[in-house]
Formats: structure tokens, C-alpha cells, sequence
């Protein structure tokens, strides 16, 4: 698809129809054109490489602007520096002549027969063997100057570092004739032109080492993604074919600049997919947002527009029976989850909301994080969890992006990239974020900077629909002057000295441990730190997981109960180290309760619809309960 933009250029103040371009850079052609221009009257042979097959951006005459294929792209650039013939090379197609739309191409046909070539319907076939063939007859011919453009020059060779001794002879053969070639006037100016070879390929590294490498006749040049500049130049007229095409000039700049924003790393030919998958969907210019995410992750609804916000309104309750005592952080997350799914403050396709959960162990960072999946999605265990203590080791990025190519489980890709990949729509949760290896949080702060990650396999996984929190045990403890672990804060401190004294240390590790303060200003404002488990909240976490394990028991059709002093006794034992907040409790709960329980009913040998109580609890090397049997508890 070729797109034209023409631009009108008129008084100050004035606008193109429709959509203000006076804030739009003048046009300039990419810097690999301008590269190869500056270079083909030194070079005889150019390898240009990376982004060659996208479409690029070409100014076919003064302020008009067209997407074109990057041969027909490359072709222009040829003939504007003076070639008159242009041939391409494939492996598919052998030898085919370039022209412009419309041109005669009997004279570049003609230049195939003088290259010793057998044309047929306007074209020669040809392989490795006929390609080396025709290269010296290329450099030696007389008259106008040619260049051959060797496309998908990466198919020629099966094995970099095991050549075959066709492919051999033919890099062999192109690296003495670079040599042996000679500039030569041609045209009415009388610059110097060389027959030129111009080696197209993904990736530099495609060609031998020592055909490019040091080779003072050959130029490498890289052919780079789109820039802003080429995307807001062709982002009007793509987005003038979509409806709504007649909203106000405010409207219309607002959705020129989203797309230009959330296309940031795409090709351009991605720009024109878009496009053509707005138009087949029925995307109005003020959603080209829509169509950007449904292009990016391949989903056509939007669940978190899905997202009953009565439901959210209502969650304050939800969380706080799940989540103790944690009133600031319940309160500052819901704020999150709001802007999550409303959008507001949104830039690009950064994730809906990053969250970095601080504090002591067991006091309900995780919890949350699963009731929050559950509040979105209906289902807490839908997040997606990463245990950051298994990758503490210096090359764990390979098991959360993939191994890169050549290394054992290229094909298998990476753990948080398949995953993303399949669920786009999720909460991503990071435990214990500070046991990763350091060289980890470059990876994290490329998900929060830009929201996408590239595999090892070189796909793009795009993060723009999930909302990523990590969990951290940073600023409990430090190092004191003897470098000993000392604590940082503790229980008796008032929940303002814990929060101040927790955000310094973790100030203090991402910038002088890590050296990674931008991950840091990344997160902002949402690190949220958690509150010791008081002992009010514990009282009410203990009772809350006592009724849940007799409850349990129910299922069972068995009744058990605890008399007032069993309940005290066991309120006494759980609650008199607080230091692992709700998990210590719930460890001292199975240890004096759960364990001892579930003995004296298998000794009694109870059975469904039987009815017992706890009178006591007896503590030693084991905890005891006095249990009595209460036939009429069943009724």
C-alpha cells in the first residue's frame, strides 16, 4: 500500500485540511539515503542491513511524502545520485530490472544482456554460480553506470562458518573485485561512478567476517526503525481514512498524537496495517488507540473496559477482609486500579499501572496482589507470578525473555514472555523483586519505560494491557557502620517512621547498591509500604483463620468448637511473636491447632456428623487438646 501525504505550506496560523502540521518537521530523508549518497562515489560495494523490510519513508516530490518498498526505496536513491540502470538479484527470481512506475525498462533489460544474461519475459534466471558469474562482468562494463542490488543476500548462505565452496567463491570473487574496482566519470557532470554491488541482509553478521570486516571498499550501512519524525509525517493521511475523519481540528490533533505516540518502536508498515484493521473494524479516528492495542496483543475485546466499576466502587470491604490492617496501601492500590481502568494519565503503551509493594514479611503483600487478580478478573489465581528468588543467577534474563540464538532453549522462548503472550490482559506479579539478579532490572525498566519487551527469537511482547506489581522486603533491615544487618524498622515504631524509613533504604539500595535510580523515578509515587500487623490486626487475623479452619470441617459434616479458655490459650500462643506478621500466625496456628486437631480427631477416630469441643490446650514438646465428644453438636 503506498500512502501520499501532501503538505501544504501556508501562512502562520493556517492549517492542511483538517489536521495542523505546523508543528511537523520539514522532511528529511532517512540518514541510511543519505548515508549511501554521501558514500557511493568512494565505495564500490555497500551492505546495508536491519530494518530492509519495512516500508520507507520518500519524498517523491517537494512536501509530498509516500511509504514505498524499500528496493523501489533504494532504486530512487540510485538514480537521484546519477545510476541510469538499476538491476536487482534474488535467489527466487534471479536478475530482474528496477525502473520507475511507467519507465521503458527495454534499456535496463538491455544492460542484462550485456551482463552476458539469457532474458526472458523481461527478466534472467539465476542462481549462486550465474551471480558470481555476472559480478566481474558487472564492475568491467562499459558505458553507463549500473548497480546490482543483491537482495535476501542472507539465503546465500546456509552456514556462516562452514561455506560451501559455491558460496565461497562467490564472497571470495566480490571481495577482490571491490578491490580491483575503478571509479570512473560518466553523465554530463563527469562524476565519478563505480558499478556498484549493494548486499542487502537482516543482519550485518549474515556475510562472512572476512569479506566485510576491514575492508577499507566496502561501506556498512544500518537501515534503522522509523523515528518520530517519519511517523508523524505519514500518521495524518492514514489517519484521514478512517471515519470520523470530519471531527474538530482539537480532536483530530489529540488522535495524530496518540498514534504517534503508541506506535513507538513499530515499522511503518505496521502504521499501515493499523490502519487497514481500523477500517475492516469499524475504528473511528478517536479510538485509533483501540486499534493500536488490538494490533499490538491480538485481542478485539477490551476486558478491562469489561470491568464492572460498581465492583470497584464496592472493593474497599472486599480487601480489607482479606487484607488487615493495611488501610493506607488498600486505599492507595484501589487508586491504581481506578487509573488502570480508566485510562487517565496513560502514556503510550505503558503498562495500565506499576506498583512496587514494601514491608515486612507476612503482612499482606502478596494477599493483595491476589485479591486484586481476583477483583479484576474473577479469579486471584489468574496473575501471573514470578518467584525472583530463582533468578538470582547473572544470565536469568534468558529463562524470563528466552536463550538468544545459538544457545540451548532458543525454540523454547522465555518463561514471562510466553506468558504475556498468551494472557496480554493480566496482573504480573514480581515477589521479592530484591533477590533478582541486578542485570534483571534493566529488563524491568524497559517494561515500565516502554511496555514491551523483545524475546530471545526477536518477537516484540507487548505489556500495555497488564498491570505489573513487585513485592519487596527492601527497607526492614540495613547495614549498620560494621557492615552487619541490623534492623531498619521496628514493630513499636509509629506507621510514619516505618513508611519514611523504608522509602530511604530503598532510595539508598536502587541507587547506590543497584546503580539503577531511573527504575526508581520510573515507579514514582507508587511504592507502597506496608504497616507492621499490629496487635489489634492480629487479633483479628487470628480469629479470622481459627473460624476458617473449623469451618473447613464442615465439609467433612463435623462440628468442632474451642471453649472461651482454649480460644484464649491459643490466642496467647499465636500471638506472642508478631515478628513474621499474618504467615508467623498462621504457622503458630497449625503448629498449636491445625497439627494437634487433626491427631486427636484420628485417634478418636471421628466421624461425619459427630460433634466436638476444645477445652484445652496443652503445651510440651508437643501441643495437646483436650477434646470431648458431643453427639448433640451434629443436630
Amino acid at each position: 500500500m503506498i500512502t501520499i501525504i501532501a503538505i501544504e505550506r501556508r501562512a502562520a496560523g493556517e492549517v492542511t485540511k483538517g489536521i495542523m502540521m505546523s508543528q511537523t518537521p520539514s522532511y528529511q530523508p532517512p540518514r541510511w539515503v543519505r548515508d549511501l549518497l554521501r558514500f557511493l562515489p568512494l565505495k564500490s560495494q555497500f551492505v546495508l542491513s536491519g530494518n530492509v523490510r519495512d516500508l520507507q519513508a520518500s519524498e517523491i516530490a517537494p512536501g509530498a511524502v509516500t511509504t514505498l518498498p524499500f528496493q523501489q526505496a533504494l532504486h530512487n536513491a540510485l538514480r537521484e545520485a546519477g545510476y541510469q540502470h538499476v538491476v536487482a538479484f534474488n535467489p527466487l527470481h534471479g536478475f530482474t530490472p528496477v525502473n520507475f512506475p511507467g519507465e521503458d525498462p527495454a534499456a535496463t533489460q538491455k544492460t542484462l544482456t550485456q551482463l552476458g544474461l539469457n532474458v526472458v519475459d523481461g527478466r534472467a534466471n539465476g542462481g549462486i554460480d550465474l551471480l558470481n558469474a555476472t559480478l566481474e562482468r558487472l564492475i568491467e562494463l562499459p558505458g553507463e553506470p549500473v548497480a546490482l542490488i543483491v537482495d535476501f543476500a542472507s539465503c546465500l548462505i546456509n552456514h556462516n562458518d562452514n561455506l560451501t565452496p559455491a558460496e565461497h567463491s562467490l564472497f571470495t570473487r566480490a571481495l577482490v573485485l571491490s578491490h580491483q574496482a575503478r571509479a570512473r566519470p560518466a553523465g554530463e557532470q563527469r562524476r565519478a561512478f563505480f558499478n556498484t554491488v549493494l548486499w542487502v541482509v537482516e543482519k550485518e553478521g549474515d556475510l562472512p567476517d572476512w569479506f566485510l570486516i576491514n575492508n577499507p571498499r566496502i561501506r556498512h550501512i544500518p537501515v534503522a526503525r522509523p523515528d518520530r519524525i517519519a511517523r508523524r509525517a505519514l500518521a495524518p493521511a492514514l489517519l484521514r481514512s478512517l471515519a470520523g475523519g470530519e471531527s474538530d481540528e482539537a480532536t483530530q490533533q489529540k488522535s495524530l498524537q496518540a498514534f504517534v505516540d503508541e506506535t513507538e518502536g513499530l515499522l511503518l508498515i505496521d502504521m499501515n496495517a493499523i490502519a487497514q484493521l481500523a477500517r475492516i473494524e469499524g475504528v473511528a479516528q478517536d479510538r485509533v488507540s483501540d486499534a493500536v492495542r488490538r494490533y499490538k496483543v491480538g485481542i478485539t475485546e477490551d476486558p478491562w473496559l469489561k470491568i464492572e466499576k460498581d465492583k470497584i466502587r464496592n472493593a474497599d470491604g472486599l480487601i480489607r477482609k482479606r487484607v488487615k490492617g493495611q488501610t493506607h496501601a488498600v486505599t492507595h492500590m484501589l487508586d491504581i486500579i481506578k487509573r488502570a481502568v480508566t485510562g487517565v494519565g496513560r502514556q503510550g503503551g505503558r503498562p495500565r499501572g506499576v506498583v512496587f509493594l514494601a514491608g515486612p514479611t507476612g503482612v499482606g503483600k502478596t494477599e493483595l496482589a491476589k485479591t486484586v487478580t481476583q477483583l479484576l478478573f474473577g479469579d486471584e489465581s489468574a496473575y501471573i507470578r514470578f518467584d525472583m528468588s530463582e533468578f538470582s543467577a547473572e544470565h536469568a534474563d534468558q529463562r524470563l525473555i528466552g536463550a538468544p540464538p545459538g544457545y540451548v532453549g532458543y525454540n523454547v522462548g522465555g518463561e514471562l514472555t510466553n506468558a504475556i503472550r498468551e494472557k496480554p490482559f493480566s496482573v504480573v506479579l514480581f515477589d521479592e523483586i530484591e533477590k533478582a539478579h541486578p542485570r534483571l532490572m534493566d529488563k524491568f525498566l524497559q517494561i515500565i519505560d516502554d511496555g514491551v519487551l523483545t524475546s530471545g527469537r526477536g518477537d516484540r511482547v507487548y505489556f500495555s494491557e497488564a498491570l505489573i506489581i513487585f513485592t519487596s522486603n527492601l527497607g526492614i533491615y540495613r547495614l549498620d557502620a560494621n557492615g552487619e544487618r541490623v534492623a531498619n524498622v521496628r514493630p513499636d515504631e509509629p506507621y510514619e517512621t516505618v513508611q519514611r524509613n523504608v522509602r530511604a533504604e530503598i532510595e539508598r539500595h536502587f541507587k547506590l547498591v543497584l546503580n539503577r535510580p531511573e527504575l526508581l523515578n520510573r515507579i514514582g509515587e507508587n511504592i507502597i509500604v506496608f504497616d507492621f500487623i499490629r496487635p489489634d490486626v492480629a487479633d483479628q487475623i487470628f480469629t479470622q483463620m481459627v473460624g476458617n479452619t473449623l469451618e473447613g470441617l464442615k465439609a467433612q459434616e463435623m462440628t468442632v468448637t474451642l471453649s472461651d479458655a482454649a480460644m484464649a490459650s491459643l490466642r496467647e500462643l499465636c500471638l506472642a511473636d508478631l515478628s513474621n506478621g499474618g504467615r508467623g500466625i498462621r504457622n503458630q496456628l497449625e503448629v498449636h491447632l491445625v497439627n494437634p486437631l487433626a491427631r486427636a480427631l484420628f485417634d478418636a477416630d471421628a466421624r461425619p456428623g459427630e460433634g466436638y469441643e476444645v477445652n484445652g490446650v496443652l503445651t510440651g514438646e508437643t501441643t495437646q487438646l483436650l477434646l470431648t465428644r458431643q453427639a448433640e453438636a451434629a443436630q
